[in-house]
């Protein structure tokens, strides 16, 4: 059985981030490390600002900031994952850049260490067939903002062994997370029926309805405690379009097609709320 200890994460963003604050938050010794040393700092800095929050709200005990901050420090280059069990990729969703990063990152781990990608979208066979591991390799799939939501999509790539599902589920359940076995088709569970659903609403708003009345409909009328085009603010439009696109490329059905309009705002740099406006400004 392989025991995780040590835990790398890959992209200090918003996914790389949350991941690497959970797993130190845990308990597992964490390093964080990304190709932009300025999007490190920042990605660092982020985790001790979300703990400090959190203390204040009282959500979070000064011991447990304390130590979560103890557990977690950052990976000056891939050479430092040389001693994790486990390496989390969560950089930009391009398989060739992925691809890439794990024939580095496999170079240097230990025989027995496992990979996963927080990958929304790409093949995870696909990403397994490129390392000198496929069968310790997987998809785990956290959802956004990782500290706070408590599913995780594993995916099963067509070579994952027996041993490394159940380490990795394992693992996630220690996070204090609830895990879903998804089958590696794009989109797996949760994106395959968000994507279209939030697309739907993206084209009630060029049809001219509101975006404040259709998640004002949505929150009410079927009990979502966010509507679908705050959400999409919140997850980022053009994030939501390069998921579609996957979906209607690989499974070629007209209901993932992007609705226009979303192409449009993604062209305009309206991205939501990292970008200051999508839907809603910011």
């Amino acid at each position: 059985m392989n025991q995780i200890r040590t835990v790398g994460v890959v992209g200090a963003g918003q996914m790389g981030g949350g991941i690497a604050q959970v797993a130190a938050a845990s308990g597992y010794a964490t390093l964080l490390w990304d190709a932009n040393q300025q999007a490190l700092e920042r990605g660092y800095a982020a985790i001790g600002t979300r703990l400090e929050q959190g203390v204040a709200k009282g959500k979070v005990s000064p011991e447990l900031r304390d130590a979560t901050l103890g557990k977690l420090s950052t990976a000056s280059s891939v050479k430092d994952f040389s001693r994790c069990d486990l390496v989390i990729e969560a950089v930009i969703e391009q398989f060739e850049a992925k691809a890439a990063l794990f024939g580095e990152i496999d170079a240097v781990l230990p025989s027995h260490a496992l990979l996963a990608s927080n990958t929304s979208s790409i093949s995870i066979t696909r990403m397994a067939a490129t390392t000198s591991r496929p069968d310790k390799f997987m998809g785990v799939h956290f959802m956004n903002p990782v500290p706070v939501m408590k599913l995780v999509e594993l995916i099963r790539a067509l070579q994952t062994s027996e041993e490394t599902y159940t380490a990795l589920r394992d693992f996630c359940v220690s996070l204090g997370k609830t895990t879903v076995l998804a089958i590696d088709t794009p989109g797996f569970v949760v994106n395959r029926i968000l994507c279209p659903m939030i697309n739907e609403a993206i084209f009630l708003v060029q049809e001219g309805v509101e975006p404040e009345d259709i998640d004002t409909a949505m929150k009410l009328g079927t009990n979502q405690p966010m509507g679908p085009l705050t959400l999409a603010d919140f997850v980022g439009l053009d994030t939501l379009l390069y998921i579609l696109q996957v979906l209607h490329r690989e499974l070629g059905e007209d209901k993932y097609r992007p609705c226009p309009l979303l192409v449009k705002y993604v062209e305009a740099g309206w991205y939501g709320k990292k970008s200051g406006r999508g839907f809603y400004s910011y």
